[in-house]
């Protein structure tokens, strides 16, 4: 028959056993999971590559673009203070003018209209209008 000893280090040996399976499964497992990463990671630079090239492109682009659209918001700047210098000669030269024009026109038709008022006689019991 086998001893207390001899017992209790087979106990010990078979646990060591268990162990030594259960680590052995976990790293076949991690190996696993290690190589599929592995995998993904080099599919993803693989995507990842031409994305970035595109996107280097597509900011050359719109430094390109944004250049033309600031050469037009200059210009447009410029045109807006050309418009602005025409508005204030335009002013000068015709709206004033009219409104001096029309002040004349407004001030010789009450004129002759008051002098019509006078000219004609005075009618029944009706006074003149001032």
């Amino acid at each position: 028959m086998l001893t207390a000893g001899e017992v209790a280090g087979l106990i010990v040996a078979l646990f060591w056993a268990i162990l030594v399976c259960f680590l052995v499964v976990v790293l076949v497992r991690l190996a696993r999971l290690l190589t599929q990463t592995t995998k993904m990671v080099a599919d993803l630079s693989d995507r990842v590559i031409p994305l970035l090239d595109d996107v280097s492109v597509t900011v050359a682009e719109t430094n390109r673009q944004l250049v033309t659209v600031e050469a037009i918001a200059g210009n447009m700047k410029e045109v807006s203070g050309h418009m602005l210098k025409v508005t204030g000669v335009a002013s000068t030269l015709f709206a004033k003018p009219l409104i001096k024009a029309s002040a004349l026109l407004h001030g010789v038709r009450r004129a002759a209209a008051g002098r019509r008022r006078s000219a004609l006689p005075p009618s029944g019991g009706e006074g003149r209008r001032p």
